[in-house]
């Protein structure tokens, strides 16, 4: 692989520990910093909210300032949300803290590119398997991000203050990383004329582009809208303890990232609508595990799958979604996949807090049986055969 790649994945790894942290606590944090318990999941929501409100405006300055220079810009934005999120606890402030996820969450928007620019640097035929490896780097922050929050244990006195200091560290580490190795011209070049190509009617016309933004914002949904609401559901209603919830979402990223050892080849070897179909039936199995018992073992087996699933329909979404454009039409498709993805995916974690209240876990899981239908509609009117023209 180009060093520029490793690069990527090193910087990946380090940027990625905040959302396992933010998930982990998050929820927890802000049941104890709001007025309302129905605002608890807000601050985790609002990283994915503003993921989504900064696809496009990432993907613009991508054009005009190049890769590098945004990169590392993202990764100092990164310490100075983790930054702002010490003072939010110091301070107990519940608004400042919400500010400092927004903060985490918009650079998530600009670590989003590196799959793109990492599947720019290959051929085609090797662009699935280095998706595949840009999401397996995601088992260093499977571990680390969640292990933050043990800091707490450490240095009681500081609480999860330390975890976000230790936050901070990362963020210079991963910028430095970037800085020291990325070229320093943009890898893709992109036209400034944002209309040039084909319009949107005809970019639709193509059943490949239906089903691989079908595939990346339904599992992105679903995976955000559960693995949100898992933590407060495990401490809040069913009484299990803080470490036993870091556990289970501990286990759910490895679950995420972990099968990218194999999803890269399975697309190569079954196809991208077989991949897809199965993280759909991963999905199904994963909201029935769940919804029969409501015991650590169901709910880790629930969040295991949950992440298998997710990871075949990003993958293979991802992978399918590059081949749907020309490089003139890059920045628009890509803008517009990622927009779409992170805006159901926000909507989706916002939703969780209050949907877990008034319905329960259970009740919760079965709300996400509309966006599987739309998946399966979209897989059933998308043939295989469509794909490979």
């Amino acid at each position: 692989m180009p060093t520029a790649v490793w690069a990527l994945m090193v910087a990946q790894a380090l940027a990625l520990c905040a959302m396992p942290l933010i998930v982990l606590i998050g929820g927890i944090v802000g049941l104890q910093l709001s007025e309302s318990p129905q605002w608890a999941t807000l601050p985790v929501a609002m990283v994915i909210i503003a993921t989504a409100f900064s696809v496009l405006p990432a993907a613009r300055l991508a054009q005009h300032w190049g890769r590098k220079p945004l990169f590392v810009a993202a990764m100092g934005q990164g310490v100075l949300g983790s930054l702002c999120a010490v003072m939010a606890l110091s301070l107990s402030s519940f608004f400042l803290f919400v500010v400092a996820c927004a903060l985490l969450g918009s650079l998530v928007a600009v670590i989003q590119q590196f799959r793109f620019v990492a599947m720019d640097m290959v051929e085609p035929d090797q662009q699935a398997v280095i998706a595949s490896r840009l999401l397996l780097v995601g088992l260093f922050s499977a571990f680390v991000g969640p292990e933050l929050a043990t800091l707490a244990q450490w240095w009681p006195e500081s609480g999860f203050r330390a975890s976000f200091l230790a936050l901070a560290v990362l963020y210079g580490l991963a910028g430095l990383v970037l800085w020291r190795v990325l070229p320093i011209a943009p890898v893709t070049t992109f036209n400034n004329d944002v209309m040039t190509g084909r319009s949107w009617p005809e970019l639709f016309r193509q059943p490949r582009l239906w089903l691989a933004v079908s595939a990346g914002s339904c599992g992105y949904a679903i995976m955000s809208y559960l693995m949100t609401a898992t933590p407060l559901s495990m401490t809040d209603s069913y009484g299990f303890s803080v470490d036993e919830a870091k556990w289970v979402i501990q286990s759910h990223i490895v679950a995420m990232f972990l099968p990218s050892i194999a999803s890269g080849f399975l697309i190569r070897r079954l196809g991208h609508w077989w991949v897809i179909l199965m993280g759909f039936l991963v999905l199904l199995v994963s909201i029935a595990v769940s919804w029969f018992d409501a015991t650590f073992v169901h709910f880790w087996g629930g969040l295991v799958l949950l992440g298998i699933g997710w990871n075949f329909l990003f993958v293979a979404g991802t992978a399918l979604l590059a081949g749907c454009y020309e490089p003139a039409e890059a920045t628009r498709v890509q803008g517009m996949n990622d927009a779409l993805v992170f805006g159901l995916q926000a909507f989706g974690a916002l939703a969780s807090g209050a949907v877990v209240l008034l319905l329960g876990w259970q009740g919760l899981l079965l709300t996400t049986l509309p966006l599987l239908l739309l998946l399966l509609v979209v897989l059933i009117r998308v043939r295989p055969s469509q794909l490979t023209a």
